[in-house]
C-alpha cells in the first residue's frame, strides 16, 4: 500500500474548521477526492433507524468509520493522480481516543498499513465559521479537543502536520497545492 502513500493527501481538524469546503473546492478544481465517512454514516444510519451515530453508540460508529477509510483507500488505489482524502483511517483511531474508548490492536494495524502521505493538513479550530448542524453536534470546545487529539494521533505515527491558515478557501486552495507541489488540472 506504500506505493501510493505519497499521491494520497488527507486533510484533517475538527469539526467546522472548513476542511470539507475545502475539498469540495479541490474537486471543483478538478482533483480525486474521497468522501467524508462520519457525516456519510451519520445520514445513512439516521435515515434507516440505525444503531451506529455517534450519540448513540460511539464504539460501533467508529467501526463503521474504519470500514468506510479502508474501502475509500482502496477506491483511490484505482484512481490516477493525485487522491484528497477528507480524513483518513488515523482519524478514526483519533475518534476513538477522544471518546476515551479503547482501541483495539486492528484499528492501529490499519493505521499502520493504510499510509498516506507523510505531509498531513490539518485545519485548526475556527471559531469565526464553526457551525453545528444535523450531524455535527460537537460544541466549540470538543472541535478544540479533536483538533489535538487528531494532531497527537498523527504525530505518533509518523506524520508531519501542516496547519492550514485560517484564510478564504480561494487561498486555502492555493496554500495545499503550493504545498504539495501541484498546480490546477486543465
Amino acid at each position: 500500500m506504500a506505493d501510493h502513500a505519497e499521491r494520497f493527501l488527507i486533510l484533517t481538524g475538527g469539526p467546522g474548521s472548513g476542511k470539507s469546503t475545502l475539498i469540495d473546492a479541490l474537486q471543483q478544481a478538478g482533483f480525486t477526492r474521497s468522501i467524508e465517512a462520519g457525516r456519510g454514516i451519520i445520514q445513512d444510519q439516521v435515515s434507516i433507524g440505525g444503531p451506529a451515530v455517534p450519540w448513540n453508540d460511539r464504539a460501533l460508529f467508529a467501526e463503521l468509520m474504519l470500514c468506510w477509510e479502508m474501502r475509500s483507500y482502496r477506491m483511490a488505489e484505482r484512481q490516477r493522480g493525485p487522491v484528497f482524502f477528507d480524513r483518513g483511517v488515523p482519524d478514526v483511531v483519533g475518534y476513538l481516543r477522544l471518546s476515551n474508548l479503547s482501541v483495539p490492536a486492528y484499528f492501529e494495524k490499519a493505521a499502520e498499513t493504510f499510509r498516506y502521505n507523510r505531509s498531513v493538513f490539518i485545519a485548526p479550530a475556527w471559531r469565526e465559521i464553526f457551525q453545528q448542524d444535523r450531524e455535527r453536534k460537537q460544541d466549540f470546545d470538543e472541535a478544540v479537543r479533536t483538533y489535538e487529539v487528531l494532531a497527537d494521533t498523527y504525530k505518533g505515527l509518523g506524520y508531519e502536520l501542516i496547519e492550514l491558515p485560517r484564510v478564504p478557501v480561494a487561498e486555502r486552495v492555493r496554500f495545499v497545492l503550493q504545498k504539495c507541489g501541484l498546480a490546477l488540472p486543465r
